[in-house]
């Protein structure tokens, strides 16, 4: 009985999608100064997209004509996958204001260029978010920000008094460009561990306002595929209070949250969230000899390591309960070192490095290729991610 119902809801959909399509197609047939004309000469615009909706490359399509360029950035069309960043700016003086010094911008495979994100509602202001500040002359203060459902998460921060900056979660839905505002977080805090598993979010310890024994050991989700789910869930608390001294990444892995206590080359003590049963395990010793540099799952299956000292890529071997280290191209090492930051989505290892650089490893190739993306002028990364392509109506 459920493969019958969730075959006629799949049925459903399609014929929605291609309702929605043929709609669409129709509307932008009349943009073109009033004529009709066709994607492709002899077939209905809608058989033509979903034809079309099959070819891999994005780039190959927007290369052939304005329609078919306009047609991929349509909200109707699949997205493609695309590089988001939070940048700071690269010059910015701790002493003066710092309204403009927080961007968000999207890297366009198809054109080769960054382009800024709408910003938010007034109501949802990142100036309140700073990166450096007067009393720290060599210390970045953290912004974490995940991504999950095809979305991007602003979670924690730190204002100009010290205390925590974001009371709700901002989020980015890049198919309608738009922001919005989460539900309120029951504890508002920073220095804390973020993450993403199986479309939630979560984030865990830190510190409020002031340091709390209750916050240091919190645990809350939000669903962010669950339209039901309008409020933070708390979960089983932690075992002690390791994990509130830095800003850490809660790594997404097989229905599990991976993290470790402190950052770089320093020895760790590491914990596992089963998010299935709620409840908190040791990590393997062997597991946290990986961790020498940021650390993301594929696809929250495979566990990939990049080293801030060496530059080396590891893969984690589950079965054996070991790393091992992945073969680069020549040169590759010396361009990740100092990495800070990764994401790993498709096959590549998206990685902010202490530079202020942005390398991509394919992975998937022997040897793993790598190269760099250029940043916009005068800003630097502070985190990678990849999601959907921004819709763009004004394409033409």
């Amino acid at each position: 009985m459920n493969k019958i119902k969730y075959e006629n809801t799949e049925r459903e959909t399609k014929l929605k999608r291609s309702e929605t399509m043929a709609t669409a197609a129709a509307k932008r047939r009349r943009l073109d100064d009033g004529k009709q004309i066709a994607l492709i000469e002899g077939l209905p615009d809608h058989i033509t997209e979903i034809c079309l909706s099959l070819v891999c490359r994005p780039t190959l399509l927007a290369a052939v004509c304005t329609r078919w360029r306009r047609l991929v950035y349509s909200p109707e069309f699949p997205p493609f996958s695309s590089l988001y960043a939070l940048f700071v700016d690269s010059s910015s003086n701790p002493n003066r204001r710092v309204d403009s010094a927080i961007r968000f911008m999207c890297f366009d495979p198809v054109s080769s260029k960054w382009d800024p994100l709408p910003p938010p509602p007034p109501e949802l202001p990142l100036n309140r978010i700073i990166h450096r500040h007067p009393s720290y002359i060599s210390f970045n203060l953290p912004i974490q920000c995940v991504s999950a459902a095809g979305k991007l998460v602003l979670i924690a921060g730190s204002n100009q008094e010290l205390s925590p900056a974001i009371s709700h979660p901002l989020i980015f839905d890049p198919v309608s460009s738009s922001w919005t505002s989460g539900p309120p977080i029951k504890s508002p805090r920073r220095w804390c561990a973020t993450g993403a598993c199986g479309g939630d979010i979560y984030i865990a310890s830190g510190v409020s306002s002031q340091f709390s024994t209750t916050v240091a050991k919190s645990i809350e989700k939000l669903g962010l595929t669950d339209h039901n789910h309008n409020n933070w869930e708390k979960l089983r608390e932690m075992r002690d209070l390791r994990f509130s001294r830095e800003a850490i990444d809660a790594v997404g892995w097989s229905r599990k949250l991976l993290m470790v206590n402190v950052k770089g080359d320093a020895v760790k003590e590491g914990a596992i969230y089963d998010v299935v049963k709620d409840d908190w395990e040791v990590m393997p010793e062997e597991m946290v000899a990986g961790w020498r540099g940021p650390v993301a799952a594929m696809e929250e299956e495979k566990l990939y390591s990049v080293d801030e000292r060496n530059g080396t890529v590891r893969i984690y071997d589950e079965e054996k309960r070991e790393w091992g280290e992945v073969r680069v191209v020549d040169g590759g090492e010396e361009m990740l070192k100092g990495a800070q930051q990764a994401t790993a989505v498709a096959g590549k290892l998206c990685v902010v490095t202490g530079g202020g650089r942005i390398v991509v490893v394919d992975v998937r190739a022997e040897p793993a290729k790598i190269w760099s993306v250029e940043n916009p002028l005068g800003l630097e990364p502070v985190s990678v991610h990849v999601l959907p392509r921004m819709s763009r109506p004004d394409v033409s």
